[in-house]
């Protein structure tokens, strides 16, 4: 067995397994969605309200139309699994908040992501610590480029 450590991977390596895992995840969670009724967008949305969000935050969100943002939000509301509500700060901007019912949903989507809970099963303790220390301090590069771009 050698003593050197394997080759470090390159950018484009990183960014293929990167993409390969985030197409993985998202099938996952788009499956366990529509086991739920849900479109993966309708599920990203729930995810995404960790409290009131306005409307063209959550368009900013998606990568897409505010006109967009309002069928799905319509539809999500027939459910009663989120309601509008008025700004605080601005009464004209409408913000969605998940109700009781909708943070459930979401939480049982996560819940069912069999896929994404057994790859993750496969890591040790030590592992989890260094992939969620690793991945959180990708994050704020991530979604800073993300709400620039």
């Amino acid at each position: 067995m050698s003593d050197t450590l394997p080759h470090a991977p390159s950018k484009l390596e990183l960014l293929e397994l990167l993409a390969a895992i985030g197409t993985a995840q998202w099938r996952d969670f788009a499956a366990a969605a529509a086991h739920h009724g849900l479109t993966s967008t309708q599920a990203k949305v729930l995810a995404q309200l960790d409290g009131p969000l306005p409307m063209r935050a959550l368009a900013t969100l998606l990568v897409c139309d505010a006109s967009n943002v309002t069928g799905i939000v319509d539809r999500l509301e027939a459910r009663e699994l989120v309601r509008r509500e008025p700004s605080v700060a601005d009464r004209r901007v409408k913000n969605v908040v998940a109700t009781d019912a909708g943070r459930e949903v979401i939480r049982r989507v996560r819940e069912e992501m069999q896929t994404t809970h057994g790859a993750l099963d496969t890591l040790d303790g030590a592992e989890s610590a260094t992939l969620y220390a690793l991945l959180e301090r990708l994050r704020p590069t991530m979604e800073k480029g993300a709400r620039t771009a």
